[in-house]
């Protein structure tokens, strides 16, 4: 269970991000939209692991890979905007695969 403090720092860095990858969906996303379904921040700050969901264009695969080899970049443009945190949590990337695992629920009650 995370605490008030790491909900709103999970919060903002999804909003941030999400808006990073808007501005850049050419050059960091290779064309692809992506977007920031989940956040979860470690208890003592210093981790994150995000979770995007990566829609129309090259495979999620090379999307993801192209992006995690760009993290130091993402993390330096969120620290810019988040001027009032002392410390960046380091951020880790993965697939969200959530919607394809609802889909398939719902194809297979469809039947």
């Amino acid at each position: 269970m995370s605490s008030i403090r790491q909900s709103r720092i999970e919060g903002v860095i999804q909003e941030e991000m999400s808006m990073f990858f808007q501005r850049n969906a050419r050059e960091m996303c290779l064309g692809a939209m992506v977007t920031v379904t989940v956040v979860r921040v470690s208890p003592d700050l210093s981790s994150a692991k995000c979770y995007l969901s990566i829609f129309a264009g090259p495979p999620k695969d090379e999307v993801l890979e192209h992006i995690k080899v760009n993290a130091s970049r993402i993390r330096g443009e969120v620290g810019r905007r988040l001027k009032s945190m002392k410390h960046i949590p380091s951020l880790s990337f993965f697939i969200d695969d959530s919607l394809d695992y609802a889909s398939k629920i719902d194809e297979l009650l469809k039947k």
